[in-house]
Formats: structure tokens, sequence, C-alpha cells
């Protein structure tokens, strides 16, 4: 059976910047998922219907539920820690 077994990273703080990175992320990866259902023929409904292809969060990223917006910037965070546990830097070039 399959386990789970991402990289720990409880240790890792992330600076304010780099969380401002994080929602930056967060929004894009919705953009991303919205457009790819799109392509797929899904449009806008109240209530989630892979057959009729509705989905209720194909809205603007500021417009979803806190719940919803959570999982993105969770994704993004984690993706971030994960570069700085792994020796990474990110610097953004001015």
């Amino acid at each position: 059976m399959y386990k789970p077994n991402p990289i720990d990273t409880s240790d890792i703080k992330l600076e304010k910047d780099i969380l401002k990175l994080a929602d930056l992320l967060a929004k894009n990866t919705h953009e991303v998922w919205a457009k790819g259902r799109m392509n797929e023929g899904f449009v806008y409904g109240e209530h989630r219907d892979d057959e009729k292809k509705t989905h209720p969060c194909l809205i603007p990223y500021e417009d979803l539920k806190p719940s919803e917006k959570e999982y993105d910037l969770n994704t993004s965070l984690e993706t971030l820690k994960v570069i700085k546990k792994l020796g990474y830097k990110i610097i953004k070039e001015e």
C-alpha cells in the first residue's frame, strides 16, 4: 500500500519576501488549474459535476473561499520550503 513520505520541512522558516512569493504562486497555481479545466470543457457551476463539467471553483482566485485558497497556498509554501531544505536559494533580481 502506498504511504506518502514528503520531505520534512518542519524546521524551515520562510522570509517575508518569500511568503509574498508563496501568495503569487498560489494564485498562479489556481490560474493554471482553472485554465486546464476550461480547456477540458469545464465551466462554472454552483456544484461540481464531472459529467456536466461544472465546478464551483472556476472563479478568480480572489473570490475563492479561504479553505480553497488554503489548498493552493499550502502547496506553494511546501514547495518553497523543499527548495530551501534542498539547499537552493531564491533570489529576486532587481
